[in-house]
């Protein structure tokens, strides 16, 4: 996968990194071009001098090709602008802007654009949000047959009810992260964009529970399991 780094500061450098090193082409935008040392040598993606919501800089660093956008300069509004540039006028689908105030964090879930506050920053948190696939095991029992684990939610089931998605791929959910604030669902719930999801199933049943969840509802009344 190809993947668009907007800022290079301690962040920016560093996603670009462990994302190279996964096997993806990643190319870095900075305003400044001696941010880029932060990079090092060993560094073989691009390197592009420009602001990050311009088209024409987004587009020499491959937005049009790219899976991922990342916005982690060190300013809210243009992480938000060049994030909906690159979700709204290029396609990319993964989408992700760091924000330093998190009081902005429910304005900006609304326009789509998943967001990392810089106080509970990770790259672990990031990377989930670019690469969003497979289960990620939160706790297992002591037999290793049952977790507790984040899995990737498809938009196909924003908008429908958590007790949906739990008949169809026989899984608990046990809370739900929302714009920050961890949740416990109940009858009413409902699944929005930007919602981290973790449940609770067998370890055995994971390859189906990841199917479920990522390829959305289906008819009513069909089991899809």
């Amino acid at each position: 996968m190809h993947i668009v780094i907007m800022g290079c500061g301690r962040v920016g450098a560093a996603l670009s990194r462990t994302l190279e090193d996964q096997g993806h082409t990643v190319a870095v935008i900075d305003r400044d071009p001696t941010a880029f040392r932060r990079l090092g040598s060993g560094f073989g993606g691009r390197r592009v001098t420009g602001v990050g919501f311009d088209q024409d800089t987004l587009r020499e660093a491959g937005v049009e090709e790219a899976g991922a956008f990342a916005a982690v300069s060190s300013g809210d509004n243009s992480n938000i602008i060049a994030a909906r540039v690159a979700r709204e006028m290029f396609g990319v689908q993964n989408v992700a802007a760091r924000i330093y105030d998190p009081r902005r964090a429910e304005v900006y879930q609304r326009l789509g654009i998943p967001t990392v506050a810089t106080v509970r920053w990770t790259a672990d948190q990031m990377l989930r949000r670019l690469l969003p696939s497979g289960a990620e095991p939160l706790w297992l029992d002591p037999t290793g047959g049952v977790q507790l684990a984040e899995v990737h939610v498809s938009p196909a089931w924003f908008g429908q009810p958590v007790h949906r998605l739990q008949q169809e791929s026989g899984v608990r959910v046990a809370f739900i992260t929302r714009l920050g604030e961890a949740m416990l669902p109940d009858a009413g719930t409902v699944l929005q964009e930007g919602d981290l999801v973790h449940v609770m199933m067998r370890s055995t049943e994971v390859g189906e529970v990841e199917a479920v969840f990522d390829r959305g509802p289906g008819k009513a009344g069909e089991s899809q399991r």
